[in-house]
């Protein structure tokens, strides 16, 4: 891919929010549950186990009563020199014996020798003789080595077992007894430190949920009116809007008791757990009230129910069924909204979306430009920012970031400075931020060679003429050359305001600079390249759009094939294709209008660069020089070498020729 342009994204062909960092949480947020054991308690059973052999292993090598082992002939002659006292000889022959000194020794009597006159020596001497039933060998150490033998096995299993209950223990958050309790974060009244106005922007979205705070605040006045307060809301949104962060400014605003759990703790693998933990949340919520129960990313627990397939997922319809049965039971009286958050609404069950159950639904779209400068001033002040940075203008420069990509741009310039050595953030570094959360990071080392700079300046240079002619396109900012990610040369365009909705001479505009870059390969050098693959496939998903959506297609006239759903996650994909609400010929003239809206924006694109084309000889040259020039300069180009001469302003009117 020899150039790729990539253009500042608008609200309506923007891609999805991006992730950000999370939300920033209060220092004072906890989780109630007990404190797991210390470190040294899990290894507590094993130390056991080990002391108890290493004992059955001391005993077993220290002498006991026994004493020393002597030969046969050794013990005869003890007992010839009188120093026997007594001996208990066992079936097999062995002796254990006593000296008349009080000291202990054992034998073995021989079995192939005549030992029958030993009766009689032993007698002479005087010698004591007793007979046991025991085996020879058949000790206190033998005894304690046969025991360590059986029960030391047993004792390491049961060590085991404890030890391994234990560490359920602590990740279950109280044992297997616990296993069906919620796992919800409770944040008690004192605790909630986010406020409304610590929430920059969406001042509608804050008109909406301040009900739920009024309504827990004073009840009465809604008993009085004989109203009855919010059940729930769930707020529905791209990633990154501040979902969660509003739903604390909920609850510090109103100063009750908040329960926090996300959708993906209530499923596991055991039937009715998930259930139970339903149960138990809304008990605990009950015990606190009034209180908010949040539950994040509720399509997770919430989503739509296997119609005709019984069996299909037995744990998660029966969570979602508790969930819909305890939002219907509890008291309206008792003081519990439910808020909940989730990126795919069209995902979520029915039954859950009725009223009664969530009455509201409250968007939290993207943030216009007046909320993005406000965004961005709060996530500015622990920053130390140069005072030639225009909030205003990066919020211009920014249509379709979520407020996570505001917080990591001014995070991203931050290290920018840093990297420069710098301690302040300058416009500079927040314009290098743009890039590369836009763009990816840019790499000096991959240089293009002569001919590919050549064509990479021709290809943005017929993208910034066409981008400047064109009454309705948006203005540019900058064009470079320079390699970005996957990207070898930008076209930057800035909208002068936000935009809502979307003529048909915008779209035609925007087609129009989009094959530009396209056209002016053609118009140069005589033939395309791979670099405007990315260009066209914008253009063709814009078309179909238009053709498809918006009933801006001459050949099938004002017919519309929307979703009406918004999918804040992307595309519709395969479901979209098996359940499309059109026939096989529609389709073909579809695609016919599609590609003839294509074809047409290419050949204006090319009239058009005709007519300027000392202006665009003149742009290519300077960004092979420069590698990267800004808006006015396209402008004093168009103005020197426009068609009619040095000093005519550049012709707005969207012509085919300018």
């Amino acid at each position: 891919m020899i150039a790729a342009r990539i253009r500042w994204p608008s609200r309506l062909f923007s891609r999805s929010a991006r992730p950000g960092p999370p939300p920033e949480r209060s220092p004072g947020d906890r989780q109630d549950r007990p404190t797991p054991p210390e470190g040294w308690r899990r290894w507590l059973w094993p130390l056991i186990v080990v002391v108890a052999a290493a004992v059955f292993l001391l005993l077993l090598l220290v002498p006991g009563r026994e004493g020393p082992s002597l030969s046969y002939s050794d013990f005869l002659r003890r007992v010839d020199d009188d120093k026997v006292k007594s001996v208990t000889i066992n079936d097999r022959g062995g002796v254990q014996g006593t000296y008349r000194d009080g000291g202990h020794f054992t034998s073995q009597i021989p079995t192939a020798l005549d030992t029958s006159r030993l009766n009689a020596r032993l007698q002479d001497h005087d010698v004591k003789i007793t007979g046991s039933q025991q085996r020879a060998g058949g000790g206190v150490g033998n005894t304690l080595l046969a025991l360590l033998f059986v029960f030391l096995p047993v004792l390491i299993l049961i060590g085991f077992f404890l030890w391994a209950g234990r560490r359920a223990a602590g990740s279950l958050g109280g044992g297997l007894s616990s296993i069906g309790r919620s796992r919800a974060k409770i944040i008690e009244a004192e605790r909630p430190t986010t406020r409304f106005p610590d929430v920059a922007g969406y001042e509608g979205v804050k008109q909406e949920v301040s009900e739920i705070v009024d309504f827990l605040r004073r009840p009465e006045r809604y008993a009085a009116a004989g109203a009855k307060g919010p059940r729930g809301v769930i707020m529905v949104g791209p990633p990154g809007t501040g979902k969660t962060l509003l739903a604390r400014a909920v609850a510090g605003e109103a100063q009750v008791p908040f329960l926090s759990v996300t959708g993906s703790a209530f499923v596991e693998m055991f039937v009715g757990v998930g259930a139970s933990r339903v149960r138990d949340l809304f008990q605990e919520a009950a015990k606190r009230a009034p209180s908010i129960v949040f539950i994040d990313e509720i399509d997770a627990l919430g989503a739509r129910r296997a119609g005709g397939h019984p069996g299909g997922n037995d744990e998660r319809e029966q969570t979602l069924n508790q969930l819909l049965a305890e939002m219907d039971g509890f008291d309206p009286r008792s003081g519990i909204v439910v808020l909940a958050a989730t990126n795919r609404p069209e995902a979520l069950d029915p039954a859950l979306l009725r009223p009664g159950r969530f009455d509201r639904q409250v968007t939290v779209p993207l943030p216009n430009q007046k909320e993005r400068a406000a965004i961005l001033r709060v996530h500015a002040r622990d920053k130390n920012v140069a005072d030639d940075v225009d909030w205003e203008v990066v919020a211009r420069a920014t249509p379709g970031f979520s407020g996570a990509d505001l917080a990591n741009l001014v995070n991203e310039a931050a290290i920018n400075a840093v990297r420069a050595d710098r301690a302040t953030v300058d416009a500079h570094d927040l314009d290098a931020a743009r890039d590369r959360v836009l763009l990816g990071r840019r790499d000096s080392s991959n240089a293009l060679l002569p001919e590919e700079r050549r064509s990479v300046a021709v290809h943005e240079s017929g993208h910034a003429l066409a981008a400047a002619v064109c009454e309705h396109a948006d203005p540019v900012a900058k064009v470079t050359i320079l390699p970005a990610g996957p990207s070898l040369g930008i076209t930057e365009q800035l909208p002068e305001s936000e935009r809502h909705l979307y003529s048909e001479s915008y779209l035609t505009d925007l087609l129009t600079v989009r094959l530009a870059g396209r056209a002016a390969e053609l118009v140069v050098f005589g033939e395309g390249s791979t670099g405007a693959a990315n260009d066209l496939a914008g253009a063709t998903q814009i078309a179909t759009r238009m053709v498809r959506e918006f009933g801006l297609s001459s050949e099938l006239g004002p017919i519309g094939y929307a979703d009406g759903t918004p999918q804040y996650l992307g595309g519709h994909g395969l479901d979209e294709m098996l359940r499309r609400p059109y026939s096989e010929a529609t389709q073909r003239a579809m695609d016919e209008e599609v590609a003839r809206l294509v074809r047409e924006a290419e050949h204006r694109a090319v009239e058009l660069l005709r007519g300027h084309r000392a202006a665009l000889d003149r742009l290519a040259d300077l960004l092979v020089a420069r590698e990267t020039v800004d808006g006015a300069v396209v402008l004093d180009i168009l103005r020197e070498h426009g068609p009619g001469g040095p000093g005519e302003h550049p012709d707005r009117s969207g012509g085919d020729g300018g």
